[in-house]
C-alpha cells in the first residue's frame, strides 16, 4: 500500500467515473528531465547567458526583431528531443484506453503525451513537433528544425520563407478552437484532475472556472491558489501517484 491515503481515495474516484479530464502543466514533464520555467532548476532561475530575459527571448516581438537570437535560444534551451514519456504520461494513456479519460489538456509543448499513446490531446501552447513556413504554410517536423540548431535560420525548402515553430509565444493569443475544445471538455467532466501546474499562467489557468463536476483533484508538489477549492490535494510525484492509481 502507498504511504498516502489520498492515493487510495483518488483510485476510488477514478474507478467510479468515465468522464475524467486531465489538465497538466510543466510539472508533468519535469520527471522526463525537461525543466519547467519557475521551478528550482527552471529557465527563469537559470543563469542567463544570452543577455535577455527568457520571457523576452520567446516573445513574438523578439522573434520578429531578433530571429537569429530567438532560434539560438529556442533550439538550444527549449528542445529536448531525447526526452521520453514518464510514468504520468503512460498512466494517462492507459486511462484513455480504458475509456475513462476523455481528454488531456496540456500547457506543455514537448509532445510526450502523444508519444506515450494518448490520442485526444489539446495542446494549449502548441508543439515543438510542428513547424510551418510563415509564407506558404509548408509543414516541417522537429528534425528539420534541429538541423539549424547551430544556424543558419530555418528557411522553407519550397519558397524560402522563414519556418517558425507552431508554439504560442509571449504576446500571442491561444488558438481559439483549442481553447474552446478545452473549455467544452472541462464543462462536461465529472472529475477534473489538475497536475504539475502552479495555475498562474493565464488564460490557460482560467479554464478551471468552467468546471461544474463533482470532484476537483490537484496534484502538485507545491501549494496553489486553488488548493482550498479542491476536493483532494496531493503534494507528491505526479508520476508515482498516477502510476499507482491507474491500473495496468
Amino acid at each position: 500500500m502507498p504511504e498516502h491515503e489520498q492515493w487510495q481515495e483518488l483510485k476510488e474516484m477514478i474507478a467510479a467515473s468515465d468522464r475524467i479530464v486531465f489538465f497538466g502543466g510543466a510539472g508533468v514533464s519535469t520527471e522526463s528531465d525537461i525543466p519547467d520555467f519557475r521551478g528550482e532548476k527552471g529557465l527563469y532561475k537559470a543563469q542567463n547567458k544570452y543577455g535577455y530575459a527568457p520571457e523576452t527571448m520567446i516573445s513574438h516581438s523578439f522573434f520578429l526583431s531578433h530571429p537569429q537570437e530567438f532560434y539560438h535560444y529556442y533550439l538550444n534551451e527549449m528542445i529536448y528531443e531525447h526526452a521520453q514519456p514518464n510514468a504520468a504520461h503512460r498512466a494517462l494513456a492507459r486511462l484513455e484506453r480504458q475509456g475513462k479519460l476523455q481528454a488531456v489538456i496540456t500547457q506543455n509543448i514537448d509532445g510526450l503525451h502523444q508519444l506515450a499513446g494518448s490520442r485526444n490531446v489539446l495542446e494549449l501552447h502548441g508543439s515543438v513537433q510542428r513547424n510551418y513556413c510563415m509564407n506558404c504554410g509548408a509543414k516541417y517536423g522537429l528534425d528539420f528544425m534541429l538541423q539549424h540548431r547551430q544556424g543558419p535560420l530555418p528557411y522553407c525548402l519550397d519558397c524560402g520563407g522563414l519556418v517558425r515553430p507552431d508554439v504560442v509565444l509571449y504576446e500571442e493569443g491561444l488558438d481559439g478552437h483549442v481553447l474552446g475544445e478545452a473549455e467544452r471538455y472541462i464543462r462536461q467532466a465529472e472529475i477534473l484532475i489538475i497536475g504539475g501546474t502552479s495555475l498562474v499562467v493565464y488564460p490557460a489557468a482560467g479554464l478551471i472556472r468552467y468546471f461544474q463536476g463533482n470532484k476537483l483533484v490537484l496534484i502538485n508538489k507545491s501549494a496553489t491558489d486553488y488548493d482550498h477549492q479542491a476536493d483532494l490535494v496531493i503534494r507528491d510525484s505526479i508520476g508515482a501517484t498516477l502510476d499507482w492509481v491507474v491500473p495496468q
